[in-house]
């Protein structure tokens, strides 16, 4: 629904392809790219392979400034583990969190301020963010006003970045996030097994 109009609700007009990943290691970390902490490393392990990554675009007229614009968002995007039926949904764990300090109704993700999280093989998380880590040193040095390129391909015209490492057949996949905490969901199948993983942004036009 719209931020600013509970009531007008925004529908999805396209679910679409973005790309896919390799997670070789089976070990997927769904965080901010440009984290300096350990990164978010989900506690439930999926299968090594190759995932496809879909996209749901919304569209909407709003005000801004006086004046009615279109807008196209991402309004989630999901890995693909499996094609197999989802039976019900339930907020990620990471490795490392503390299930008995967790009260219920409590929202548990990934924190970042740069409005930017990421789909990564676990194992190869060093060196599918050394572009952002380059970008940032580079950025930190070089005059105000210097253009600064990323060592990453961008895809569907800048919403996402990818990031390849060949030496581990390893892929990393930016996309947007809320500025502060961001949940992961996991939708399960019958037996438990995971089928998706997905992120559902608070972005622009929606709430």
């Amino acid at each position: 629904m719209r931020y600013d109009s509970p009531l007008a609700f925004v529908e999805v007009v396209e679910v679409s392809e973005v790309t896919s990943v390799r997670i070789p290691s089976g070990r997927l970390i769904v965080d901010s790219p440009w984290t300096e902490e350990e990164p978010r490393e989900l506690m439930d392990r999926i299968a090594p392979g190759v995932y496809r990554v879909d996209a749901a675009w919304v569209e909407d007229t709003h005000e801004f400034m006086g004046e009615h614009v279109s807008g196209r968002e991402c309004a989630a995007i999901r890995l693909c583990v499996s094609d197999d039926p989802i039976v019900g949904w339930d907020m990620s764990l990471a490795v490392g969190d503390d299930i008995e300090r967790l009260q219920t109704g409590q929202e548990v993700g990934f924190e970042t301020d740069t409005a930017m999280g990421c789909f990564s093989d676990a194992v190869a998380w060093s060196e599918l963010t050394a572009p952002f880590r380059s970008f940032r040193e580079e950025r930190e040095t070089c005059e105000p006003g210097t253009f600064v390129s990323r060592d990453t391909d961008n895809l569907c015209d800048g919403y996402f970045e990818r990031s390849a490492d060949e030496s581990q057949s390893a892929d990393l996949l930016t996309f947007v996030a809320n500025e502060g905490r961001t949940v992961v969901w996991l939708g399960r199948t019958e037996n438990g097994n995971v089928a998706s993983v997905v992120v559902t942004p608070h972005i622009g036009m929606l709430a």
